[in-house]
């Protein structure tokens, strides 16, 4: 395998009465989001969503975010994901990571402490120069909505 100096470094603090749970970890080789863990039991009850813990700070490089992804497996076997897809944990955000966790089945789904929740994936950001203008360009689809995206 050749050197990757790509590779940026996230600093992770454990919080929490027990911090003993594993820190975020890439299953393997070609993956592109870390796992993180619940730090806490919960019940996201059906056709609800519920905030769970992580125990974890981190101290995210500028020019960079954490997205806070589903696992798809969760997703495809539970109806469970991430509401608000990928979540975003900005540069200067120190707080404790949480998850948002949506329930789209018919049964209560109970998360126990330890349990793989999300994936956190690691990704750079652009910033835009904000510019007022009194008009915007034509193009074919112009001011096509919703499922206007093709040519028809």
């Amino acid at each position: 395998m050749k050197e990757d100096n790509s590779k940026i470094t996230i600093e992770f603090v454990r919080i929490g009465e027990d911090a003993s749970l594993p820190l975020p970890v890439y299953q393997t080789e070609g993956s592109s989001g870390m796992d993180v863990r619940a730090s806490e039991d919960a019940l996201i009850t059906a056709k609800s969503w519920g905030i769970v813990k992580t125990g974890l700070k981190a101290e995210i490089p500028s020019g960079y975010e954490i997205q806070v992804r589903s696992r798809s497996g969760l997703a495809f076997k539970n109806g469970i994901f991430v509401l608000n897809s990928p979540g975003t944990v900005d540069s200067d955000y120190r707080g404790e990571i949480m998850v948002i966790l949506a329930n789209f089945s018919d049964n209560d789904f109970k998360i126990s402490k330890g349990d793989r929740i999300a994936q956190l994936v690691v990704a750079s950001v652009v910033t835009a120069r904000i510019k007022e203008t009194s008009e915007v360009s034509e193009t074919l689809r112009s001011d096509g909505g919703f499922g206007h995206s093709g040519i028809k």
